[in-house]
């Protein structure tokens, strides 16, 4: 493993946690982003921070994790991307984004001319859960790249990483597990409000659930932003509404309804209409409240999250 060279193509929130974990391993690990800044901390972890995409043309794997397509597409194919210009590609690219299916064909078929192999890698978690070691991915391409590049996600999420088979299977599975996010999260916002309004502390209906068979890593894991209000984003509204968008569409392109998704996409809407657009998508708490005629307020309760 410490003899493969690796690239790694942003370093937000969560590409800034999973390149550490790299780095922290031991593995040769060198980090573009956008906002150089942003990555010059995992120096400290032993990775080394590149001034140009071209810096990574040497690598033989590379990680992309950006917000949408169109920053994939700049940073690879663009004028100055990692194969603009010309530019020397990984023989591996493994990609975490989440972008559409169709998105996710035209690039495999657009690295296939140059040379490179893609492995569709998107992922279940945020930055916190990242720390904990409990992100997941969910892989699919060619077997043998997904062999290949096992030590790597094992490093980032360990023990966790579905391989689901050829061509853009990953895609899908990363699209249907956004929607019953954004569609969990509201049918909890809507059931803990009643409660309260029913006369039950957030904090102890909560608990309960946590405890009981409906309860489940994200529920303990969104606990603490529903009881306390801290809605410090991990997934903004607007990444929420792209991934629904996602689901639709490829509800209509597969002719599967979804009424569901479809309601939790126009909620989403007004969330961001009402102004929650930079903290967590959690604040459809705070909406399904204010359409309750509840005036929500913190329990400062300590709970736990389930992942410290």
């Amino acid at each position: 493993m410490n003899k493969t060279k690796i690239g790694w193509i942003g370093a937000g929130r969560m590409g800034y946690e999973m390149a550490a974990k790299l780095a922290k391993a031991g593995c040769d690990i060198v980090v573009w982003n956008r906002t150089r800044a942003k990555a010059e901390p995992l120096a400290a972890y032993g990775a080394k921070i590149a001034g140009d995409l071209s810096d990574l043309s040497g690598c033989d794997i590379v990680f992309t994790m950006v917000a949408t397509y169109d920053d994939l597409k700049e940073v690879l194919l663009g004028a100055k991307g990692l194969y603009g210009n010309g530019g020397k590609g990984p023989a591996i690219l493994v990609e975490s984004t989440s972008i559409s299916l169709e998105g996710s064909a035209e690039l495999r078929e657009a690295l296939a001319k140059f040379g490179t192999k893609m492995l569709a890698a998107p992922v279940s978690g945020n930055a916190k859960v990242i720390k904990a070691g409990k992100l997941s991915f969910v892989t699919s391409g060619p077997k043998e790249i997904s062999d290949a590049c096992m030590p790597f996600l094992d490093a980032i999420a360990p023990n966790s990483v579905s391989y689901v088979g050829e061509g853009e299977l990953a895609r899908i599975a990363k699209i249907c597990h956004n929607v019953y996010l954004g569609v969990v999260t509201q049918s909890l916002a809507e059931i803990t409000v009643l409660a309260e309004k029913a006369g039950l502390p957030r904090h102890a209906f909560l608990d309960f659930i946590n405890k009981s068979v409906m309860g489940s890593v994200f529920s303990r894991y969104k606990t603490p932003a529903f009881v306390n209000l801290d809605f410090k984003v991990t997934f903004t509204p607007y990444l929420m509404r792209k991934d629904m968008d996602l689901g639709l569409n490829a509800g209509r392109r597969f002719e599967v309804p979804m009424p569901l998704a479809s309601i939790t996409r126009d909620l989403i809407q007004a969330q961001m209409g009402n102004g929650h657009t930079e903290e967590d998508f959690s604040t459809l708490l705070l909406m399904q409240a204010k359409a309750s005629g509840l005036d929500i307020k913190s329990e400062n309760v300590k709970v736990n999250d389930g992942l410290s």
